[in-house]
């Protein structure tokens, strides 16, 4: 059965990039949001188990998204994906329940690794 994932990032470019990027090995049903208003609105309507997550985004971002998400209890597991890792955000978006930090330009190792982390390879 697919792996119901939403990859949010404003950027249809790095969406491509991060898709393309996730191991062949694994069935992902893949939904795209191009900004984190839009990211949020399919959050409220879908269940997710994944959510891969630019930080820099217009009308809501990434931190936003995770904002929305803190206390729900079916939130999806989220990886941050960003160009933006400067020490703070990094704390910030951690406190907020991401589950790992991943530096831009994507590593598709660093990616498949953390995937078999979190129990999905």
């Amino acid at each position: 059965m697919a792996v119901p994932l939403l990859v949010a990032d404003d950027s249809r470019l790095s969406r491509r990039s991060v898709i393309k990027a996730l191991p062949p090995e694994l069935e992902f049903s893949v939904t795209e949001a191009a900004n984190g208003r839009e990211a949020i609105e399919l959050l409220e309507n879908t269940s997710f188990k994944l959510l891969l997550l630019d930080l820099t985004m217009p009308e809501v971002d990434g931190v936003g998204v995770l904002e929305y998400l803190s206390g729900k209890s079916d939130r999806p597991d989220v990886i941050v994906i960003s160009a933006d890792f400067q020490p703070e955000k990094q704390r910030i978006v951690m406190e907020l329940g991401a589950k790992k930090f991943i530096r831009k330009p994507l590593d598709n190792e660093e990616l498949a690794m953390t995937l078999f982390e979190l129990g999905y390879l």
